[in-house]
């Protein structure tokens, strides 16, 4: 009996003496590639989410939270074009890990698909416009799928041991995105050729999917604040044009939206705009939800 048992409290011994693998820890910048994390490695990374939903992106304070996060992140998932430009670099330079600052552990998502709106010269006084265009990627299920398969790439290529894992995720979040788009299509058919007011024009990819067009914005440029003369004019344009809702996001002060509601007549419409943004985006499947739901429910 003892020249079994003790074979067997030797490897028990040993395996518990060694050290247990250590999760990839990831950062992502934004709620929607956090959910997106979350779907193609599950349990298998350790993730940290630098913003929310009710926070403009722009504008991020580099707090030591922050630093001591990225200071420990494996890879780092953001938006990149210049959306961050205000705070990640410095979150990077303070936190000294080399491994994110460039190579295989950053991945922005934006340099993954084709951005819109992008410049042909640049003048600070077109506003706040980003030289590698839009970076507001999030509001195309196409462009979401094409990181999609991409981070996937990105995990198995820098945490190899989990390969199989992040295969077997992707694909399903693959079938599931495209059962789900398939479904989104579908019901927001009406809204093709509506038209809508907006904020700030960071719903470019949303229009450019739907077909919705953009009709005017209360920021006449980005991040510039509106004149008198800009807001008279877009109250008659929102007026002619049978518009179908003025749109800002859950960060955004509602206090412009309503003025202009007020003096048209046109309902105001509060989108998620990223996972977080109301009580449905829970994940990427109810951002999407949510999103093409409140556009239907304004046309009725």
């Amino acid at each position: 009996m003892k020249t079994i048992a003790m074979p067997l409290l030797l490897l028990a011994a040993l395996a518990a003496a060694a050290p247990a693998q250590a999760k990839l820890r990831v950062f992502a910048c934004e709620p929607e590639w956090g959910s997106l994390v979350q779907e193609l490695a599950g349990d298998k990374v350790d993730l940290d989410v630098g913003t929310t939903a009710l926070q403009d992106v722009h504008v991020v304070e580099a707090k030591p939270s922050l630093i001591a996060k990225v200071r420990a992140a494996d890879l780092v998932v953001c938006t990149g074009a210049e959306l961050e430009v205000g705070w990640l670099p410095q979150l990077i330079r303070q936190s000294g890990n080399a491994k994110v600052a460039s190579g295989a552990g950053s991945f922005m998502a934006a340099a993954q698909v084709r951005t819109l709106e992008k410049p042909t010269a640049l003048d600070r006084a077109n506003g706040d416009v980003h030289p590698d265009g839009n970076p507001h990627i999030q509001m195309d299920p196409r462009r979401i799928l094409i990181v999609a398969r991409r981070l996937d790439a990105r995990l198995i290529q820098i945490d190899p041991a989990n390969a199989d894992t992040y295969r077997q995720r992707g694909a399903s979040f693959e079938k599931r995105w495209l059962a789900a788009m398939a479904k989104w299509s579908a019901e927001a058919a009406p809204l093709k050729g509506r038209k809508v007011v907006v904020h700030h024009i960071s719903w470019v990819y949303l229009w450019d999917w739907l077909g919705i067009q953009e009709i005017g914005a209360l920021e006449p440029k980005p991040s510039v604040p509106p004149t008198a003369a800009h807001l008279a004019e877009l109250v008659g344009i929102t007026k002619s044009n049978n518009t179908l809702a003025i749109v800002h996001a859950a960060y955004q002060d509602s206090k412009p939206s309503n003025w202009l509601s007020q003096r048209t007549g046109v309902p105001v419409l509060n989108l998620p705009f990223t996972v977080g943004g109301d009580a449905q985006s829970k994940d990427l499947f109810g951002l999407f939800d949510s999103t093409i739901a409140k556009l239907l429910g304004a046309a009725k």
